[in-house]
């Protein structure tokens, strides 16, 4: 496996729209951004909408909109996979003809008491590999993982090996409901725009050894990857849309900018408190580093972010 680290870095942003942006998300769009802008790179913002029942509507829109309002700039128009479609369906036929993919009968019932992955899926057992059980029809198309270890150095966490087959075992690419899965939709995306760097959160770290094997499967380059700790409130839950975390819209945008930047280990001076936007990207992108950004699962935000 190669990675595709070059002099002029392609990052991206993919948040999904499910509603407003809160400070988690803030923490890997500055990750992102800066480990991108600071190697005078390009940076991409994507609307993740490829679930389109988890979709709120405008919400993709309003993320732009906070996005712009603390101080981010982006390269290109916004992708949205939506408008993507297309090429989905283009990337798993091509996977079918290469014997990569196979129908699944299962459902979620069937498949309950199975072993977790470490995403806390269920991790298939290949009841569908060898062919269909009498009398049924495929729901959904899996991809037929390669037995073998996925190593890759992430930038953040250091070594990272896992044997998707034994760990996770054939994932699902087109689900029963018709709509393509995430794993397949981001590999598609970041091959299309040429991304180079993935910063992102660390609760994504299950996905990337997947990823890898879509992306070795499709024949594209693996990006470099660096998983960011995750912000947790004071009770040590993940921030998010679901634990009720509140809009960042909520809060001055340099305040919002210079916490995360604590968060990443960046340690802004005293004198940037009160300072303009103006002032303080210019100061994290000359002084960004990666191996500053704690190696850890979690950081801690200000309680006033949590809800």
């Amino acid at each position: 496996m190669t990675n595709s680290r070059t002099l002029c870095p392609v990052g991206r942003f993919a948040p999904s729209p499910t509603g407003p942006l809160h400070f988690g998300s803030v923490v890997a769009a500055v990750g992102s951004y800066l480990a991108a802008r600071s190697a005078g790179g390009r940076w991409l913002v994507r609307i993740e909408d490829v679930d389109a029942p988890r979709a709120v509507p405008g919400a993709g829109e309003g993320i732009l909109r906070t996005l712009e309002h603390l101080g981010f700039e982006w390269d290109g128009t916004p992708v949205w996979q939506h408008d993507r479609l297309d090429a989905y369906a283009e990337a798993l036929q091509a996977l079918r003809d290469g014997g990569r993919v196979y129908g699944c009968a299962c459902t979620r019932k069937m498949l309950a008491d199975a072993p977790r992955a470490a995403d806390g899926s269920a991790r298939y057992p290949g009841t569908c590999r060898a062919g269909l059980p009498a009398g049924q029809t495929a729901r959904a198309w899996r991809f037929a993982v390669t037995p073998g270890v996925v190593r890759f150095a992430d930038g953040v966490q250091g070594d990272v090996a896992e044997d998707v087959a034994a760990d996770v075992g054939d994932f699902v690419l087109l689900r029963a409901d018709g709509l393509f899965a995430y794993q397949l939709a981001v590999v598609v995306d970041d091959a299309a725009a040429g991304v180079t760097e993935v910063v992102r959160g660390i609760d994504l770290l299950p996905s990337t050894a997947r990823q890898i094997a879509l992306q070795q499967a499709l024949g594209v380059p693996t990006p470099c990857y660096s998983h960011l700790p995750v912000v947790v409130d004071v009770g040590g839950q993940k921030l998010s849309k679901q634990s009720l975390a509140r809009a960042v819209d909520d809060f001055p945008a340099a305040q919002v900018v210079l916490d995360a930047l604590t968060c990443l280990g960046q340690r802004p001076p005293a004198e940037l408190a009160g300072a303009p936007l103006a002032e303080i990207w210019p100061w994290a992108q000359a002084h960004w580093s990666l191996e500053a950004v704690p190696r850890s699962a979690a950081v801690h935000a200000r309680s006033d972010y949590d809800r």
